[in-house]
């Protein structure tokens, strides 16, 4: 299969999963609080944890549609963390594909623990060729 062809199969297959949702959970534990990640003082779920189960999250999304060699990375978030969530409060993302354009998804996410949303917002990630990358970055 040409690049062009398998490039606009993989297109095809991702706009196709306009409105799919997918989710990531973690509990809190003394190793992902603010505390502990540098974010803070507090033992209460540290907003770069969050932000990364959202990531996770949207990688669910997209883990099927990609061509092997391919992946996705993440070039932007925009999100509120709205509340606290103890040390021992399960925690759950979800992502849910909103956009795509060209190699281009956006994704409004969220996360929540057993009490409501602690979190919303946008994430955007980018498909590329996992070995490109890699050797583009390496060479910075």
């Amino acid at each position: 299969m040409s690049k062009e062809i398998k490039k606009a199969v993989t297109m095809a297959s991702l706009e196709s999963r306009l409105g799919n949702t997918a989710s990531a959970g973690a509990v809190v534990t003394d190793s992902n609080t603010a505390k502990a990640a540098g974010s803070g003082s507090l033992d209460v779920f540290a907003t770069p944890m969050m932000i990364a189960l959202m990531e996770r999250a949207a990688c669910e999304c997209l883990a099927d549609a990609l061509e092997p060699g391919q992946t996705s990375v993440g070039t932007k978030i925009d999100v509120a963390h709205t509340a606290a969530s103890p040390v021992g409060a399960e925690i759950t993302a979800a992502a849910t594909i909103v956009h795509v354009l060209g190699r281009t998804v956006e994704f409004t996410v969220t996360a929540s623990d057993g009490t409501g949303e602690i979190g919303n917002g946008k994430h955007t990630r980018v498909i590329v060729d996992s070995e490109k990358f890699s050797l583009k970055a390496k060479q910075r």
